[in-house]
């Protein structure tokens, strides 16, 4: 079916370049910082990663709010969250740069927060997964709030590759910090309510039926001023000038009693 496009489609070559532009400064990003979660994972054997990671109840241990996301206990850990640092990354820095921008030190903080406030005492938390739950957090939370079809589409795909960061967010496998978890998850919601406006809508195509649907709408709008223009009023609008005085309406006979 040959669907007729707009007088000016939206998807320009501007339009296209500045989308192409974005996708490759996220990409760029994303990649960016797993190299230096790499650089960090090996110059982990030099120091004891303890003193950088975020110890729940313990002054010395907020330091790990700067620090916790770049330290990872193995290299599997690394690996797993270096993955949905590029994916979720690329994702929301490509549909959503400055939301994602202004919202990442929300995210980066609420994971140390999270797990500095709820961890347990003696415990330590490191590694980059509460950021990426931030991620994920924000990207389906600006689709709700915004509603637009790229924040849809971004939130269906975070969701196809990460749907379970939803439910990751509560104590379910031992060692695993669904606290930090947590934490940035509801940084993400915070960052995503606040910063909802930052990034225009994506223009959209529109249809020939839409068209016609407005057209119709100022149609009917312009005759209906004109109606009002050159017609009188409502017969209630017309002033009253004689008004029927008031009289008595009549009176109430008593029947005579009849004696029995």
């Amino acid at each position: 079916m040959h669907l007729p496009d707009h007088d000016h489609p939206p998807d320009s070559v501007a339009q296209r370049a500045a989308d192409w532009r974005h996708f490759r400064r996220a990409v760029g990003a994303s990649l960016a910082f797993v190299a230096v979660l790499a650089v960090v994972h090996a110059a982990q054997a030099g120091f004891d990663a303890r003193l950088f990671s975020v110890a729940p109840g313990s002054a010395a241990g907020l330091l790990g709010l700067l620090t916790a996301p770049l330290l990872h206990g193995s290299l599997e850990h690394l690996v797993a969250n270096s993955v949905a640092v590029i994916l979720l990354g690329t994702l929301a820095g490509w549909v959503y740069p400055r939301a994602s921008l202004r919202g990442l030190p929300l995210m980066w903080l609420g994971s140390g927060l999270g797990a500095w406030l709820l961890g347990d005492p003696g415990s330590y938390h490191l590694g980059a997964s509460g950021v990426t739950h931030g991620l994920m957090f924000l990207v389906m939370t600006l689709a709700v709030l915004r509603r637009d079809r790229a924040a849809i589409a971004a939130s269906m795909i975070g969701f196809m590759f990460y749907g379970g960061m939803l439910l990751t967010v509560l104590p379910r496998e031992p060692g695993v910090s669904w606290q930090s978890h947590l934490g940035g998850a509801v940084g993400g919601i915070v960052a995503a309510w606040v910063f909802r406006r930052l990034d225009p809508v994506a223009p959209r195509k529109r249809y020939s039926w839409e068209l016609e649907e407005e057209q119709a709408a100022i149609a009917a709008a312009r005759a209906q001023a004109e109606r009002e223009q050159f017609e009188s009023g409502a017969p209630d609008d017309v002033p009253v000038l004689w008004h029927r005085p008031e009289e008595e309406r009549g009176t109430i006979l008593e029947f005579p009693r009849r004696d029995r």
